[in-house]
């Protein structure tokens, strides 16, 4: 049995670990084709991240989906550049967040018919435009923190992954 880690700057590949209660060598065994001592590597920055593959695994693993979204926003070159970090709540304020986006969206939505009717977004329009795309990227915003949510919460057994898809292709029918 592994000695418990008392590091004070553990990054979320050691802390996934660690709330998932495993040691390296636990980690290594379920995971399959990731050495204990490549684990270490990339939880103490040894010059090394780990794979796209490696992170798919440790999310399914560690129960922590939210490990892609990290690893998409903060150390994939493309992702860095076009994929956000979703930050992570509680479904009550995911919702209000959401909730709120659209009642402003709502409001903003004949003056965005009046920006975009001309198919032109002169310089007069550009402020008012910008803050209805604020509004946009809040509520996509809060629809990836709301799909993360689902995600953490299936990986932990509180959703029953099985009864969403069949109420989602329900949904899809009608």
């Amino acid at each position: 049995m592994g000695r418990k880690s008392v590091k004070a700057d553990k990054n979320i590949y050691q802390t996934s670990r660690e709330e998932a209660g495993m040691t390296r060598a636990q980690a290594s065994e379920a995971l399959g084709f990731i050495s204990e001592s490549r684990i270490e590597k990339y939880e103490n920055n040894k010059d090394t991240s780990p794979h796209p593959d490696e992170v798919l695994e440790m999310a399914k693993v560690y129960k922590k989906p939210s490990l892609c979204n990290y690893y998409c926003s903060h150390e994939c070159v493309i992702g860095r550049e076009y994929i956000p970090e979703v930050k992570f709540s509680g479904l009550e304020q995911i919702v209000l967040k959401m909730l709120a986006s659209m009642n402003s969206l709502e409001r903003a939505k004949d003056r965005l018919i009046d920006i975009t009717a001309d198919g032109e977004i002169v310089d007069d329009e550009l402020m008012d435009f910008a803050k209805i795309e604020n509004g946009v990227e809040e509520i996509s915003m809060a629809a990836e923190a709301l799909n993360l949510w689902v995600k953490n919460t299936i990986a932990s057994g509180k959703i029953d992954s099985e009864k969403l898809e069949e109420a989602r292709a329900q949904v899809k029918k009608s």
